[in-house]
């Protein structure tokens, strides 16, 4: 296989299956009924059956053991089946770090593209070729340095792609340096004395760039995990996941206390939409509003029922959103994961093909040799 790029084993070019129905003659759509999944409007349907085993490839998953990757994979070659897409119309893209050896992993069609890069090239793969499901593979440390331009960018125009971002608050792949999401005073090979840096909290800034989906997951956690994967499955336009992923070797358990049976119920908030928030042992905690548009944790028997919050990802002003995304500290003390904001918006390839078509109704196909050749060229003698 090519360090660049990977074509699915049965070498089948992209886009090649069709129709709106399974092998079965089924609707598409799993858990959604009849209806497919909002993104893949435009992607056609397989034909046949498909299974977990047919989205693993011929090559040797290669991390460290223990490496949280591991689960990530196996739980997105669980899911991947049960979008009933053809694995020629499925793209997955990387940068560089550890997370971005995935691509090799799946048989679809795969780049293991420039460091940082990756939305800029699955942006011009979503905008081109409406047929084609992309994912983005990135890490903390390719996402939110030097490519923290190209995701703010995605996330701001909408493009119709799904970005997973490993977060394990290190630089694996070089070794251990301290990353853009490492905590202030953290110890590293780059920052022996301490890191001097305020992190970035991812959610906080995808939500920033007003982002349309935002949500976070946990790598030890399969079926949450999994659900949110479907949820940005069903949603049009750009989707950004945060999943928390332990690097075993250069900063294990990072997020022990939200995985340790004896503290995660009383600091993992887990959002689910249209219910209310509700944490603890025995749901006894909860979230209402603050002053300044904050948010703060709470003893539900303590507090009029009627300032408890309801979660809402469907509010169109992220300000709440962004209000939950504060919840989480270095010391995790409440952390929220779920969907934070899922709105609608129309996506930028959708609008790319609408401007294009509405252009060449009034001014023809155009020629590309015409335009090249046109009045505003020189000839140098």
């Amino acid at each position: 296989m090519p360090e660049a790029a990977q074509t699915p084993g049965n070498g089948s070019p992209p886009g090649n299956g069709t129709g709106p129905v399974n092998g079965n003659g089924q609707p598409n759509g799993p858990g959604l009924g009849a209806r497919r999944p909002a993104s893949l409007t435009l992607v056609p349907a397989a034909q046949e059956k498909l299974a977990t085993k047919d989205f693993k490839s011929d090559q040797e998953v290669r991390w460290c053991p223990g490496c949280g990757d591991y689960a990530i994979l196996a739980a997105f070659q669980a899911f991947l089946p049960e979008l009933e897409v053809p694995r020629e119309n499925v793209v997955v893209v990387s940068g560089i770090g550890c997370s971005s050896r995935l691509p090799y992993y799946m048989d679809t069609y795969g780049m293991h593209s420039i460091h940082g890069r990756a939305p800029a090239i699955a942006t011009g793969l979503a905008s081109s070729r409406p047929d084609l499901s992309v994912w983005v593979i990135t890490g903390d440390g390719d996402a939110l340095s030097i490519g923290g331009n190209h995701l703010i960018h995605a996330l701001r125009r909408n493009v119709n792609i799904k970005i997973l971002l490993f977060n394990n608050r290190i630089y694996g792949l070089t070794k251990g340096q301290y990353s853009p999401t490492s905590e202030q005073g953290k110890i590293t090979k780059s920052t022996p004395f301490g890191s001097l840096d305020n992190p970035f909290n991812p959610v906080s800034l995808a939500l920033g760039a007003e982002a349309t989906f935002v949500a976070r997951s946990i790598d030890s956690d399969r079926k949450h995990l999994t659900s949110v994967l479907r949820a940005a499955a069903d949603h049009q336009g750009a989707a950004f996941i945060e999943i928390y992923q332990n690097c075993p070797i250069f900063n294990d358990d990072a997020f022990a206390p939200l995985k340790d049976a004896s503290s995660r119920d009383d600091q993992l908030i887990r959002l689910q939409d249209g219910e209310p928030i509700r944490f603890g042992a025995a749901g006894q905690r909860g979230l209402r509003a603050a002053r300044y548009g904050g948010l703060e944790a709470v003893d539900v028997a303590a507090v009029d029922s009627e300032s408890l919050l309801v979660h809402d990802a469907g509010q169109d002003d992220p300000s709440y959103a962004f209000a939950l995304s504060r919840l989480d500290t270095a010391a995790a003390a409440h952390t929220p994961i779920g969907v934070f904001r899922k709105v609608e918006r129309p996506s930028y390839d959708a609008l790319m093909a609408q401007q294009v078509r509405e252009t060449q109704t009034k001014q023809g196909a155009g020629d590309l040799a015409t335009l090249l050749a046109g009045g505003d060229s020189w000839t140098i003698r």
